[in-house]
């Protein structure tokens, strides 16, 4: 059986309400909808069976996967395959983001090779890309849609840049050729390559909820960069591009991920030092009151000083955190 398993995050909805407008009734493959929606409630199903004519629905784990249903990741949960069954997870996050669409792709890279198509939709960022590769890998279709006409272009053209990609087309045409693709034979079988290794570590991972060391060293090599997260340790995965990082918690990410959730961590942190100093000048203003009735006036002034020294260096990090803000 063909599988079409789609990656999407902003502007997806209306995307995806465009693109199962142009598909039939009897589409003869399955359909997995991966966008990020994150722990939000989500009435993403009803908003596409409105356009849909095949039925859409939140997916439940170990229910088999059907020609012509529409089954969407639910919140806060991967969507993956397994012989051809759903398997939910509430496993470690990727870029960020549960459900992602990685980990949807390289399961469905693994379990149905030459008959996996993948589709990236408009969104931010890179998601997408590293399942796309994973499904190429084993022989399957790579589909994105053009970044033109794509609300937010960002996970296109990192496709686009990155993999061999069979189709780019607006959302219409994307449809079109989905439709003539699942009614063809899928593409001959091709021998793995290095990077095949890879995506089946990293899909039993993910399948697992659980990352083992031993298997990790043999896909990947120490980066020297800490978890954003967990601030386990991160391992680079070999031959992969974007480079792409896993810690042994299981968080995962690209590098354009990584930054993003390294500007999260740096301004979490920032404000943590800026209440650490404001609760310190607090502190020594209390000791100057106290030093004022019962010790020398030096004390107090001391307590003064340094007060305000701290109250200019908490001004000085609100201004960074400021600046930061207005460039990006």
């Amino acid at each position: 059986m063909r599988i079409v398993v789609i990656g999407t995050s902003a502007g997806g909805a209306d995307a995806l309400q465009r693109l199962f407008k142009r598909l039939p009734a009897d589409f003869p493959a399955a359909v997995l909808v991966v966008m990020h929606i994150g722990s939000h409630y989500s009435i993403l199903p009803k908003i596409l069976e409105r356009h849909s004519r095949m039925p859409v629905r939140h997916a439940v784990d170990g229910e088999p996967v059907r020609p012509g249903v529409v089954l969407v990741a639910p919140p806060d949960h991967h969507l993956l395959l397994e012989d051809g069954m759903t398997r939910l997870s509430k496993g470690a996050k990727e870029n960020f983001s549960r459900p992602a669409v990685d980990p949807l792709f390289r399961s469905a890279a693994l379990y149905y090779q030459q008959n996996a198509i993948g589709v990236v939709l408009t969104g931010l960022l890179d998601d997408g890309t590293i399942g796309l590769q994973a499904i190429k890998t084993y022989g399957g279709l790579a589909l994105v849609q053009d970044p033109e006409d794509a609300d937010e272009p960002s996970m296109p053209r990192s496709a686009l840049q990155h993999v061999d990609i069979d189709a780019c087309l607006p959302l219409e045409a994307l449809a079109d050729r989905l439709c003539a693709l699942v009614a063809a034979s899928p593409p001959e079988q091709t021998m793995p390559s290095p990077f095949s290794k890879a995506v089946e570590t990293q899909a039993r991972f993910d399948l697992r909820q659980k990352t083992d060391i031993a298997e990790l060293e043999k896909i990947a090599v120490p980066s020297g960069f800490s978890c954003p997260e967990c601030q386990g340790s991160l391992w680079e995965i070999k031959d992969t591009h974007p480079v792409h990082y896993r810690c042994h918690t299981g968080h995962s990410y690209t590098t354009q991920g990584l930054l993003d959730m390294q500007g999260v961590t740096i301004e979490e942190a920032v404000w943590a030092a800026i209440r650490a100093l404001h609760e310190k000048q607090m502190l020594l203003r209390r000791l100057a009151r106290n030093a004022n009735r019962a010790a020398p006036k030096s004390a107090a002034e001391e307590h003064m000083a340094t007060a305000a020294m701290l109250e200019r260096h908490s001004e000085t990090l609100r201004r960074m955190i400021a600046k930061r803000d207005g460039e990006s």
